[in-house]
């Protein structure tokens, strides 16, 4: 590929070309041979096994009472679309049941016998697309000075790589990359290259740096414009890199920072007090078949160049770009003989999280049409399984709001009781065709939807059971009562905000579906409130749902059980407003949800912040930060 960047757009340096081609989905390469891998089959089991058990069970016990009067096509898929939801609840309580056992093992996800560092050459890569330029140079400065005061055995260059298309954020760019180079210290080279055309969004972002200088550096640390991380952790991941000669990718798990409003300070928490348990459970499992989630991971560069080119998926006439390309590169570097690690204990990783929940639906559209593309490359010649599972269940974790919709209608059909059942197919006319669905009792319901929301909240459960029992840990949170407090805040929360989601996923899906392109533009990270018009708009379908049932609990036709989910459509739009209030007023600190790095800020995130306000007082004139 030949740069698309003309000189005067560039501060880049001396070009030191890296070959890389499009593989081929239909053959696999040769396959480098790797040292010994460490066990992995046992914690394998210990996930897939209860999941599939306890599934099994579920399914068994649904069969004895459907097929009372004989099983019917429409009960035959009822009952599998439960198991198709249930399989993915049950593999998260088990993922959490191996990361309990783990530590109780004291087991470690990387058992790598430390090896001899050889210093690299390292690129921090950020691709950008029309971002607020001094939170993004503010980031990459304060990276910049925290490695510097290391004084690490590595070397590292800065590499801005703009596809930003507003030629005015693009001329801020460009003074904040002249105030950055100007800043560096000593020995931290920056460089700054706009695109002319943003050809392949990020990823022909990224592969024009690799054809254009990629042979330069051993390793790149991919960056999102959000992304902060400590010199620590860089050093750390460059440092893994180099001592294990067989890995591809490291991949490590960001903490979420800078929640301000209500709907991310549930996220916030949610990753803070419950991810690291799922983390840890992963890691255990996946071993050296781990996953990529598209930033704050290092690659060894000439492996990426040589075995993860993505081509476009044709078929139909159609040629489109591969989205969610991070699932595919880590699945193409494992299978070329590479070792893609996660190490969730590296910290000082950090990434933001969009403030609303419009927000965060907008983001996630995206990632929904890129996961769903995965279904197609689930035959690509030589994926190792485990890679294979990680497409399918990116692609999954879209599917099931539609399948958990289509049991919320089964559900509402079905009624309180046999004599408000809505679905009928027994008539006077017709005496031989089967009574469906046959009555189910309240204590059925019950037993039904306890089982379901308790294996959706065991994760929490267990995090949080973790935290309140460590006098240590609790004391980060601001006491036990405060944590508790932000538990119970972030479950009621999570549970309002999960059925608006699942009508919102469900639109995404069906959009996938029905049409070939989802409109882009840069994710909002402030965390503004939207008009009433605007929330109006974009919650009508939920808010019209909620009225249908409404009225059918009004009616006596539909279980109360359902009662939390018609108050999360119905109460859709307050819901989606009240998601931007920002918290930071409340007296309460429970009801803040801090966590440990609101009441103890990282010291990474002050530096970063003060260097996005310089940056920001340089780009802007006073009078205009006044008006703000």
């Amino acid at each position: 590929m030949t740069p698309e960047t003309p000189p005067s757009a560039t501060t880049m340096p001396e070009r030191a070309p890296l070959s890389m081609q499009p593989q081929d989905f239909a053959r696999a390469p040769a396959r480098r041979v790797t040292a010994s891998q460490p066990r992995s089959l046992g914690w394998r089991i210990a996930v897939f096994g209860p999941a599939l058990i306890g599934t099994a069970l579920l399914m068994y016990g649904l069969y004895g009472w459907l097929a009372g009067s004989g099983m019917t096509w429409l009960e035959w898929a009822l009952l599998s679309m439960i198991g198709a939801t249930f399989v993915w609840v049950t593999l998260s309580v088990s993922t959490v049941g191996v990361a309990i056992a783990g530590l109780l093992a004291r087991q470690n996800a990387d058992e790598r016998a430390p090896g001899a560092v050889t210093p690299l050459d390292v690129a921090l890569l950020v691709p950008i697309y029309n971002e607020v330029p001094w939170d993004v140079f503010g980031n990459a400065a304060a990276m910049l000075a925290d490695l510097h005061r290391r004084k690490g055995k590595h070397r590292y260059a800065l590499f801005i790589l703009s596809d930003t298309r507003d030629d005015d954020i693009a001329a801020q760019e460009r003074r904040a990359f002249e105030r950055l180079r100007a800043d560096a210290p000593a020995g931290m080279s920056v460089h700054y290259r706009r695109r002319t055309a943003n050809t392949d969004k990020k990823v022909g972002n990224l592969m024009d740096w690799i054809t254009g200088w990629g042979a330069a550096y051993e390793g790149m640390i991919v960056l999102d414009a959000d992304s902060l991380m400590t010199g620590r952790a860089i050093d750390r991941l460059a440092s893994e890199l180099s001592a294990d000669p067989d890995a591809g990718l490291i991949q490590t798990f960001p903490m979420l920072i800078g929640a301000e409003t209500l709907f991310a300070r549930v996220q916030q928490f949610s990753n803070i007090a419950y991810g690291w348990l799922l983390a840890e459970g992963l890691a255990l499992w996946a071993r050296n078949e781990g996953n990529y989630w598209g930033h704050n991971a290092i690659i060894r560069t000439r492996a990426f160049a040589e075995s993860a080119g993505l081509p476009h998926l044709t078929s139909g006439g159609r040629d489109d770009l591969i989205l969610s390309h991070d699932f595919v590169e880590a699945g193409l570097l494992r299978r070329a003989g590479w070792r893609v690690r996660f190490l969730p204990r590296v910290t000082g990783s950090f990434e933001e999280t969009p403030g609303t929940l419009i927000d965060y639906v907008v983001r996630d559209r995206r990632w929904c049409r890129g996961n769903l593309q995965h279904l197609r490359l689930l035959g690509t010649a030589g994926l190792h399984p485990v890679s294979r599972f990680h497409l399918f269940h990116g692609a999954v974790a879209y599917l099931l709001s539609p399948a958990w919709f289509i049991l919320l209608v089964f559900w509402s059909l079905l009624g309180k009781d046999s004599d408000t059942n809505v679905v009928r197919y027994f008539n006077q006319a017709n005496p031989y065709f089967p009574d469906w669905p046959p009555a189910m009792s309240h204590i059925d319901s019950a037993v039904f939807l306890v089982i379901m929301y308790a294996m959706l909240l065991t994760p929490k459960l267990a995090g949080a059971g973790i935290i309140a029992f460590s006098p240590k840990a609790v004391a980060v949170y601001g006491g036990k009562r405060a944590f508790v407090t932000s538990f119970l805040v972030e479950v009621a929360l999570s549970v309002a905000y999960a059925p608006i989601m699942m009508i919102q996923q469900t639109k995404a899906v069906m959009n996938a579906v029905l049409t070939r392109t989802e409109a882009w533009a840069p994710q909002q990270r402030g965390g503004k409130g939207y008009p009433l018009r605007t929330l109006i708009g974009f919650h009508w379908l939920e808010t019209l749902l909620g009225i249908l049932l409404l009225s059918g609990l009004a009616a006596g036709l539909i279980s109360l059980w359902l009662v939390p989910i018609v108050f999360s459509l119905v109460m859709a739009v307050p819901l989606s407003a009240l998601s931007s209030i920002n918290l930071s007023n409340l007296a309460s600190r429970g009801l803040r949800m801090e966590s440990p790095n609101t009441l103890r800020e990282p010291a990474i995130v002050g530096q970063a912040r003060r260097a996005r306000l310089q940056i920001r007082t340089h780009l802007l004139a006073p009078e205009k930060i006044a008006a703000e």
